[in-house]
């Protein structure tokens, strides 16, 4: 089963907005990794931190007050929505990372779409920070939807598989 992440700041109060000397401390964080992307909240303040050719900058701190929730989704929401209807579970991603859908380029998938699953068995793999952390099945069933073209990048929380009783 898959782990999540979590990361503690140091050096600050911890609480309001984040001072420049924390934001300094991120940037150097990120520039000794691989990493493209960081996005750190704290107290309804985050800090955005991107790397590469998608930033125009190499940092950006935005505060956001509390938004009350909006009373109907937006019409783009719609499809999302239709996905949720569906019969299954849903095997999603627990964390930011590159999909994959075979332990290697000249292997054969873990699965496909009508494969029966085990509680427990490899569906694929998610790449993050170079390490390659094979995501199982929560549940017994059937394969009935891959939601993710392999090689491609996803977020946390983002559905991979359906998966339907047996």
């Amino acid at each position: 089963m898959a782990t999540k992440r979590t990361a503690q700041g140091s050096g600050g109060t911890g609480e309001g907005p984040f001072t420049m000397q924390e934001v300094k401390a991120l940037v150097e964080i990120v520039e000794g990794t691989d990493v493209t992307s960081l996005v750190w909240a704290r107290s309804g303040h985050k800090v955005v931190i991107r790397r590469g050719q998608q930033a125009a900058a190499p940092a950006t701190v935005v505060a956001h007050a509390p938004v009350a929730a909006p009373a109907a989704p937006p019409p783009a929401a719609a499809p999302r929505a239709e996905k949720a209807e569906k019969p299954g579970t849903l095997v999603t991603s627990p964390f930011v990372g590159t999909f994959y859908r075979a332990p290697s380029p000249d292997s054969p998938p873990y699965v496909d779409v009508g494969a029966k699953v085990k509680k427990g068995q490899v569906l694929c793999i998610v790449e993050a920070m170079k390490l390659m952390n094979e995501i199982e099945a929560e549940v017994e069933g059937v394969i009935a939807e891959i939601l993710v073209q392999n090689a491609t990048p996803v977020e946390f929380g983002q559905p991979l598989f359906r998966v339907v009783p047996a």
